[in-house]
């Protein structure tokens, strides 16, 4: 009979684990993309300064919601749950620099003539 007990008294304290790490994650990432937002809309340092900030910024909250979130180091199998997670993030990262490489290579390749031509017919439409 003590032993159910015990058992609902750890459930409690897990919830309340999650709960805490949800709203600290929460928390830093509203402050993440506040501080991005901010340092954007305020112009607050040179171009490449600003790239360089919003990639950190981004960097730090990927890191945030992949550990108080996803809970990525808390499972019982981590390395399961972990190539799960990398095999993710290389499908991402080809679909974000496949993108990237699309959109350079139809913009150097457009030539002027082509976009006047184009920009005319969508009138005809």
């Amino acid at each position: 009979m003590n032993q159910p007990s015990k058992s609902v008294a750890v459930q409690h304290e897990e919830s309340k684990l999650k709960l805490s790490s949800y709203i600290t994650g929460f928390g830093l990432s509203l402050l993440f993309t506040l501080a991005t937002y901010l340092l954007v809309t305020h112009h607050a340092a040179s171009r490449n300064t600003l790239v360089a900030l919003i990639t950190v910024f981004a960097l730090a909250q990927f890191i945030t919601q992949a550990f108080l979130f996803l809970h990525l180091g808390s499972e019982t199998k981590p390395r399961w749950k972990a190539g799960i997670f990398l095999f993710m993030l290389g499908v991402v990262f080809i679909l974000v620099a496949g993108s990237i490489w699309i959109m350079y290579s139809l913009n150097v390749r457009q030539t002027i003539p082509q976009e006047i031509q184009y920009v005319n017919g969508q009138d005809n439409l």
